[in-house]
């Protein structure tokens, strides 16, 4: 029993080595040769899954003080196969590189370019936001101090005499955004 066992992996140790082959190639394929290399792995991995259940009846036939060993062969091998099946599923949905830059039509340094790209840019957008962050300072210190050159003080106590005229006749002088005072003291 034990021979058509080892029988049995070496037939499925062959059909492996050539399933990652093909899967190797599958990325790499467009269109009807793509399509055919993965009608073909698809027979192979069921040829392959036959394969192991044949094997898994052999350690069942096999006396129970030997099964030890070929159990944990066709743990492995199972494991082997659900490798191949990723491997596999991965394969049919990725592209290889050549293919995917002349789709693209990436020039192969594009991912850096465009990071260098990002980084300016996002470099650009911080000092742009820094300006309006000052700009917007400004403005409500202008307004603020606008509204303290029209005389539109609150706070301003009545019995000061002259103090409370104080800003009345101060010129306020735009200059760069901003007021400038002249105070004269009585």
């Amino acid at each position: 029993m034990s021979s058509d066992f080892e029988s049995y992996e070496q037939d499925f140790a062959v059909l492996t080595a050539d399933i990652t082959g093909r899967i190797g190639k599958v990325p790499k394929l467009l269109g009807d040769e793509k399509k055919q290399m993965v009608a073909n792995v698809e027979k192979q991995l069921e040829e392959a899954r036959e394969l192991l259940e044949q094997m898994e009846l052999e350690v069942r036939e096999i006396p129970p003080q030997s099964r030890g060993m070929y159990s944990s062969r066709m743990r492995s091998y199972k494991q082997e196969m659900g490798k191949l099946e990723a491997d596999f599923k991965r394969s049919r949905i990725a592209y290889s590189d050549e293919v995917r830059n002349e789709l693209l039509g990436d020039d192969g340094n594009s991912s850096e370019n465009q990071r260098a790209h990002l980084l300016d840019n996002t470099e650009r957008l911080e000092r742009s936001s820094r300006r309006l962050e000052a700009g917007y300072q400004i403005a409500v210190e202008t307004g603020v101090l606008r509204r303290a050159c029209a005389g539109v003080l609150p706070d301003t106590p009545s019995e000061s005499g002259k103090g409370n005229n104080c800003f009345s006749g101060v010129p306020c002088v735009p200059s760069s955004d901003r007021c400038v005072f002249c105070n004269h003291i009585y």
